[in-house]
C-alpha cells in the first residue's frame, strides 16, 4: 500500500504546475478515482485536493521570495487569475502574496510526502551549528550578555546552553504545551499555574519546578533584546503566542526577535516582532476559542487555525486514529508524528487522544 501511495504522490508532484485531474491520476494508477482518493486519505490523513492546494501554495512562497511576478506565479500553479490565487493564498497564510513577498515572513512548511519501503517518512537533519554560525555573522549583537534566548523545550535548551551556541547570552527553556488544556488570562500568575498544572495532571509544586522556575531570568532580569526560538508547528506557535502575550502583560520594552525553524530541517527564518496585539490574540484564541481579529505573521496564523480545528471532537487527527485504532499504540503514534507534523503534538498528547478514541 505504501508503494502505491508513493506512486500517487510522485505523480502529483510531477504535475503540480498542471491542471489536476483525479481521472488522469486514477488512469495512471489503474484504480478508480474513489479508490485513489480513499486510500490516499486513509494512509496520509489528508485529502488529495488539500495536499495539492497546500503544496502549490507553499511552493509559490519560494517564487515570491525570488521576486517572481505574482500574476506569473498564479498562472504557473493553475489559477485562473491573480485574484483567485491571492484569495486562496490569504485563506491559508492569513496575508496576501504581496505582503509576504515584501516582508519575508515565516510560513509553515509543507514538504513532499515521501514514504520509504519500510513505511517511514524521510527526514532531513542539518547541523544547528552551521545555521547558528550564519546567524552570528549576520547579527552578532544577538549573542551578547544583555540578550535572553528562550527556547521551546528542555532538550533544545540544554543543547544550546551546554554548547554555548548563542555566546554569552542567557538561556531559558519554555517547558509547556499550550496547544492543549485550559489556560487563564493572567499568564504565569497563580491561577495560570493552578489551571495548567491540573491540565497536565501535575502537582502545582512540580509544575512550578518544571515550567516557572526555569524562566527566572525572564521574570527577574531586564534585557535589551529577547530572542524566541520556536518551530513552525502548532504546538510551538501556541507556546510562542503565550510568551509574546506575557511580554506585553509585563510591559517589556526591548526588541523581540523570532527565530522560526522546521524541526526536520534546521533553517532559521529570523523576524523582528512588534509587540502590541498578541495578548488580545491570546484571549481571543486560547481563552475564547475564536479566530483572531488582528493580522498575524503567516506561521502563527496557520498554527491558530490548526489549534482551533484540534478543539473539535471530529478533527482530522481523531478521524485518522478512529480509522486505524486497531494498530498498536506505538505504531499509531509513529504514524501520527509522520503524518501531522504541523500539529506538533508529543507522545503524551497523542496517547491521551488515542485512549479517548478507543
Amino acid at each position: 500500500m505504501n508503494e502505491q501511495i508513493q506512486l500517487m504522490i510522485d505523480w502529483i508532484e510531477a504535475n503540480l504546475k498542471n491542471k489536476f485531474s483525479l481521472d488522469e491520476l486514477s488512469n495512471y494508477m489503474g484504480y478508480s478515482p474513489y479508490y485513489c482518493s480513499f486510500k490516499f486519505h486513509q494512509v496520509t490523513g489528508i485529502s488529495i485536493r488539500r495536499y495539492i492546494l497546500l503544496r502549490r501554495l507553499y511552493l509559490s512562497t519560494e517564487d515570491l521570495a525570488n521576486n517572481k511576478k505574482i500574476i506569473d506565479i498564479a498562472f504557473d500553479y493553475g489559477y485562473s487569475s491573480q485574484e483567485a490565487y491571492s484569495r486562496a493564498f490569504k485563506n491559508v497564510f492569513g496575508i496576501n502574496p504581496r505582503e509576504l513577498q515584501v516582508n519575508k515572513l515565516p510560513v509553515q512548511s509543507v514538504v513532499k510526502l515521501t514514504i520509504t519501503k519500510n513505511g517511514e517518512w524521510y527526514k532531513m537533519n542539518i547541523s544547528k551549528k552551521i545555521e547558528v554560525e550564519k546567524l552570528h555573522r549576520d547579527r552578532s549583537e544577538l549573542f551578547d550578555k544583555d540578550v535572553l534566548h528562550i527556547l521551546n523545550g528542555q532538550v533544545m535548551y540544554e543543547e544550546f546552553k551546554n554548547n554555548r551556541l548563542m555566546g554569552d547570552s542567557d538561556y531559558a527553556p519554555f517547558n509547556e504545551a499550550m496547544g492543549v488544556h485550559a489556560t487563564s488570562e493572567q499568564i504565569f500568575a497563580k491561577e495560570f499555574i493552578t489551571i495548567r498544572a491540573a491540565g497536565h495532571h501535575e502537582p502545582v509544586e512540580g509544575y512550578i519546578k518544571k515550567v516557572i522556575a526555569p524562566l527566572a531570568n525572564l521574570f527577574n532580569k531586564e534585557y535589551e533584546c529577547i530572542v524566541l526560538w520556536f518551530g513552525e508547528d502548532m504546538f510551538c506557535q501556541m507556546n510562542l503566542l503565550t510568551i509574546l502575550s506575557y511580554l506585553e502583560q509585563s510591559g517589556y520594552e526591548g526588541k523581540v526577535f523570532l527565530n522560526s525553524f522546521r524541526e526536520d530541517e534546521f533553517k532559521v527564518n529570523q523576524t523582528e516582532l512588534t509587540l502590541g496585539h498578541y495578548y488580545s490574540v491570546y484571549k481571543e484564541v486560547m481563552i475564547n476559542h475564536t479566530k483572531p481579529t488582528n493580522e498575524l505573521i503567516p506561521v502563527m496564523y496557520q498554527a491558530i487555525n490548526i489549534y482551533l480545528e484540534m478543539l473539535h471532537d471530529d478533527n482530522e487527527v481523531v478521524k485518522y486514529i478512529s480509522k486505524n485504532k486497531d494498530l498498536s499504540t506505538k505504531e499509531l503514534i509513529k504514524r501520527l508524528f509522520e503524518l501531522f507534523p504541523t500539529v506538533g503534538y508529543g507522545d503524551l498528547q497523542y496517547i491521551e487522544l488515542i485512549n479517548k478514541v478507543r
